[in-house]
């Protein structure tokens, strides 16, 4: 297991490495799952219109959830992510990576991100889902 995180994550031999992800988790303990967050703030109100907007407020979004379940960014061990425009995600890769590791840190869990047509709440870019694993003590 990592200093840095309670969790080990996996590398296959040979694999070139994976960039701002893992490509899988090894993690045993408290599972903790979000339901489909989105970018809108505690009163449901989107502050933003712009994705990397959205995703700075759904990550602060995961972070509360994650803290009133008593984990933290560092036990997070999958996201999966549903954004609506892949050229807009593209264009944005810096800004996606700055709210990321001004909200999460250098911790990076398995993600997948996959385009959607539409999500529920119209006005939303992404949406994420979180699944953390707090070691036992």
């Amino acid at each position: 297991m990592s200093l840095l995180s309670p969790h080990m994550f996996i590398q296959p031999d040979g694999w070139a490495p994976a960039k701002g992800y893992a490509n899988g988790v090894i993690a045993d303990g408290r599972m903790i799952f979000t339901g489909g967050l989105v970018g809108w703030n505690a009163d449901q109100v989107f502050e933003h219109e712009d994705m990397v907007g959205q995703f700075r407020q759904t990550l602060i979004n995961i972070v509360e959830v994650l803290q009133a379940g008593g984990a933290a960014p560092e036990h997070l061990v999958r996201l999966t992510w549903y954004i609506t425009d892949k050229a807009e995600y593209l264009d944005n890769l810096r800004g996606f990576g700055a709210a990321y590791r001004e909200i999460i840190g250098r911790h990076f869990p398995a993600m997948a991100v996959v385009q959607v047509t539409g999500l529920m709440e119209d006005a939303a870019r992404i949406e994420i889902e979180a699944t953390a694993v707090v070691p036992r003590d």
